[in-house]
């Protein structure tokens, strides 16, 4: 019974999206995407998520040839980027990311909107 019970409650957790990444991390074929606890809790194929640029708790981006994508904390891709309107992807935090193309940084939110433009230093 107590074992039908955990099996319930780790299925809640997962349906109710409630992971937060600690790390993403690539290693070969494989991207992998750690919780607040350390735990491994899901597995990508690095060839259809790319180069991974930078993470914050709630979002992950990553390059893949002259595509910036977006995915969540589940691991899903839900934004899809030009490279060419983007840029190299210099930072992520929070609910943000930051990118520099030619002399423009741009900040970007989670959404993928434009937000802010300023010039490079």
């Amino acid at each position: 019974m107590m074992r039908i019970i955990q099996i319930a409650i780790l299925t809640l957790t997962m349906l109710a999206g409630t992971h937060k990444i600690s790390s993403v991390e690539s290693n070969g074929s494989w991207v992998y995407m750690y919780d607040e606890s350390g735990h491994k809790y899901k597995t990508l194929s690095a060839g259809s998520v790319g180069e991974v640029k930078g993470f914050s708790a709630a979002f992950f981006v990553s390059q893949n040839g002259g595509w910036v994508y977006l995915f969540d904390a589940e691991g899903k891709k839900y934004k899809v980027l030009s490279y060419s309107s983007v840029g190299d992807v210099t930072g992520v935090s929070g609910e943000t990311f930051t990118s520099r193309n030619g002399g423009w940084i741009y900040t970007w939110n989670k959404d993928g909107k434009k937000i802010n433009t300023r010039a490079a230093r």
